[in-house]
This record gives structure tokens, sequence and C-alpha cells, in this order.
């Protein structure tokens, strides 16, 4: 209670004294634990993270509908409604038909989810908000990643179904696995490409940068037809060509190279980018 004196002079009243150690505030214990997240929580954070930026980008029909619906649906257009009789007499033309249209459907969710969202929330300020926030590191590129590769994932089991029920390439569960697994760590290297773009392009002009590099990728890498020889020399600076080469060898097809160079150029693409953009990140925002 107040007395008198407290009344007469309200100097007299004195300041909360802080807390001297730990134990003073509600018997907190100041174990080398109580600072840091559980392993069950950590994970849980990036998988919260992953699911609502996956959500998001599902509800963006105009994300979502091509890259999810065109790659099995220009696969039937040319391989069974327009050359299926063709296809069905040459095994290696359904093959390379199917391994076209796969590597088509992983590139795009990579280099646009990452290429113009990034450049978009760069832009809007959401990624100096994401830093304020007590998310765990690298918890924002991770969900991006993890949504592409879910993406992926969708994209192959929509063009494998196709393909054995409609199509009639004749693939075994291992093939199927193997090809599966090829495209969705495919991914990756688009993912740094875009990534790229993205921190460096503004909102509007992230989109055109984009396109700059999709397009001639998907011609002339090869993704679709046999190139001329004055353009296969160059083919192999394209991710693309290196995805397909290890879908040919995924699909028991044959292919150029050997398996360990693609994988390498493939991971070496993946490393390099995704460093220069994070160095970015860390020195621009």
């Amino acid at each position: 209670m107040m007395n008198a004196t407290s009344l007469e002079n309200p100097n007299s009243f004195e300041s909360p004294k802080p807390f001297d150690t730990a134990e003073s505030f509600h018997g907190f214990d100041p174990s080398p634990l109580s600072g840091a997240m559980s392993n069950a929580r950590l994970l849980r954070a990036y998988l919260t993270e992953a699911r609502f930026e996956s959500l998001r980008m599902f509800r963006l029909l105009g994300f979502s509908l091509p890259f999810l619906v065109l790659p099995a649906a220009l696969y039937l257009l040319f391989g069974v409604v327009l050359f299926g009789e063709a296809v069905r007499n040459d095994l290696a033309a359904g093959k390379f038909l199917f391994a076209a249209f796969a590597v088509f459907g992983v590139m795009g969710p990579g280099m646009f989810g990452f290429g113009a969202t990034v450049a978009s929330e760069r832009e809007q300020g959401l990624l100096t908000l994401k830093r304020a926030l007590p998310a765990p590191p690298g918890s924002y590129l991770l969900a991006k990643l993890l949504m592409t590769m879910l993406f992926a994932f969708i994209v192959m089991a929509t063009m494998i179904p196709s393909a054995l029920l409609l199509g009639h390439l004749p693939l075994t569960f291992a093939q199927c696995a193997s090809v599966t697994a090829i495209h969705i760590f495919g991914s990756l290297p688009f993912c740094a490409i875009g990534l790229v773009i993205g921190t460096r392009a503004s909102a509007k002009a992230s989109i055109a940068f984009v396109n700059l590099i999709y397009v001639p990728m998907m011609h002339i890498s090869g993704l679709f037809y046999p190139l001329p020889k004055f353009l296969r020399s160059i083919s192999p600076i394209w991710p693309s060509y290196h995805l397909q080469q290890l879908a040919f060898a995924g699909l028991g097809a044959p292919f150029y190279g050997r398996t360990a160079v693609h994988v390498a150029v493939l991971a070496g693409v993946t490393l390099v980018l995704t460093a220069l953009s994070i160095r970015r990140l860390a020195r621009v925002g």
C-alpha cells in the first residue's frame, strides 16, 4: 500500500530492479538447452513453413495448373493423339517423348517459383520481415525448395500413369521409381537458376529474365527434337540436357556421356548458383 510519504514525494518510488539471475524469473533454469529449439520442434518449424508455402502456390492457379497439368497433357497430345501409332511401334521414340515432357514439367516450378516469387517478395519487404521473425535459419528457401520437389513428384505421378495406361510404354517398377527420383532431385538446378534471377532482378523484370533462359533451354538443349550438328556441340551447357540424359539412363534407353558427369554438372550448377544467391541475400537483402 502507498503511504503518505510516497504521495507527498512521487520521486520516492523506486523502479523495479532487473533480474540478477535467471532463477529469479519464475524459477527459470538457465540450462544450455533452454534457449535452443529441440530437433523435433526445429523439424516441425521447417515442415510447417514448407506446408504453407506449398498451399500458397497450389492456390495460385495461374502457377499450379500450367505446371501440373501441361506436362502430362502435352505428352498425351503428341505421344497418344497425334503420333500414337508411331510411338507404339518405336519404343525409343516413346521413351524420348516421355523423358522430354518429364524434364519440361520439372523445369518450370523451380525457375518461376524462385525467380518470380523471390523477386516480388524481396521488393515487398517480406525477406526483411522473415529475418525479424523467430524462424529457423534457411526456412524461407528450404520451404520453396520442398515446394518445387513436391511439384516435381506430382508431375511424375501424372506422367507415369499416362505413359503406362494410355501411352502403352512398358516401364518396370524399378524404372518408374528411378526416373521419379531423378526428376525430383533434378529439379534442384532449376531452383538455383531461378534463385539467382530472383535475388538480382526486379519483380517486373524477373519473369522476362526467366523466360529468356527457360525458352532457349527447352529448344537448344535438344529436349524435344534432335539438333543439327552445330547446336549439338553447345547443348551440354544447359542443365536440361544433363537431366534428360539421366532420364534416358533411368528408362533404360541409350544416352550420351557418363552418368557421373551428368550428376556432377547438375550438382555443381546447384551448389555454385545457390552459394552466389545466398551471398547476395546476405549482403544486399
